[in-house]
Parts: C-alpha cells; sequence; structure tokens
C-alpha cells in the first residue's frame, strides 16, 4: 500500500513539474504548455484545457519550460515615465501583436494644415506626435490603424502636405 501511494505521489508531482509558467509584463502568470514560438507571439494551452491561445511577446517577459527548468527571457519590459520618453514607444502593425496587452484609447498625430515638408518629413513628423500621445498616457505600444498622406494644393489648398496617423494606445 506505501508502494502505490509513493507511486500516485511521484506520478502527480512529474506532472506538476512538466508545466510551463509563462511571466507577463503586468504580473501575471500563465500555467499552461508552451506549443509553439512564433515571430511575435506565444501559441500556448492553459493546464488541463485543448484549445490553443496565443499571447505577444510584447507582453511577456520570459517562459520557464516545466520539463527541463530552462529559462528563456522574451522581451524587456518598456517603461514609459512620460512624453519625453516618446521615443520607446513602439508601433505594432498587425493585431496579433496585441495579445495580451490592455487597450488603453485612441490616439493621433498630424502634421498642421499649412507645412512645407516633404513626404517623407511630414510622415515623420505625424508618426512623433503619435509617439508623443502614447507616451503621454504611459504606453509604450500603439496598433496603428490608420496612415494617410497628403500632397500639393489638391490636398489642403495651400500648396504643403499632410500627414495623419490614427492608433490605438496600448499597456501592459
Amino acid at each position: 500500500m506505501k508502494k502505490m501511494f509513493l507511486l500516485l505521489l511521484l506520478v502527480s508531482m512529474s506532472s506538476f513539474s512538466q508545466v510551463d509558467k509563462i511571466y507577463k509584463h503586468n504580473g501575471e502568470t500563465v500555467d499552461g504548455k508552451v506549443l509553439r514560438l512564433d515571430e511575435y507571439t506565444i501559441v500556448f494551452r492553459y493546464d488541463g484545457e485543448d484549445a490553443e491561445n496565443t499571447v505577444s511577446k510584447y507582453a511577456v517577459e520570459k517562459i520557464v519550460y516545466g520539463k527541463t527548468g530552462r529559462v528563456e527571457e522574451i522581451t524587456e519590459k518598456i517603461v514609459i515615465n512620460g512624453e519625453a520618453d516618446w521615443e520607446k514607444v513602439v508601433i505594432l502593425e498587425d493585431k496579433a501583436y496585441i495579445s495580451g496587452l490592455k487597450k488603453v484609447d485612441e490616439i493621433r498625430g498630424k502634421t498642421g494644415l499649412i507645412n512645407y515638408h516633404t513626404g517623407n518629413t511630414g510622415d515623420k513628423k505625424a508618426e512623433k506626435k503619435l509617439k508623443m500621445a502614447a507616451a503621454a498616457m504611459g504606453c509604450p505600444f500603439i496598433l496603428q490603424t490608420a496612415d494617410k498622406s497628403t500632397v500639393g494644393a489638391t490636398s489642403n489648398g495651400l500648396g504643403g502636405s499632410q500627414a495623419i496617423k490614427k492608433g490605438v494606445a496600448y499597456k501592459y
């Protein structure tokens, strides 16, 4: 009887140790099985479930694999302390990259109606304003939803160009 109990105990302990742990930047820990790491996402199953789930690598600090104990660092946390940190803000272009992040608000960045920027410098100025708006809210990520540029007298009647970028700000 003792041997049977000891065997059951060992089997149950080994099954617990095979659970992978996904540590997210927001402090949350996910217990499950990592199925694969794609370029920007992690596909996993929650412990005891069969459905596949996806989380953005941007939301994950590290993975500790239960079977081997190996620790895999995924991404460093981006800390935004205000508008001055706008250069740290990352623009994401695919909805899959926001999985596991928290939506904050819609934002936009644009150049003025009267400006004499070339298309490229106007685009950079609009991007900077978009990033500054996200940084002011403490958000390290933007899912870009629109990118529009108008050029010449037909765009604003003044001969300049205007760049408008829209997005949604996200944080951990």
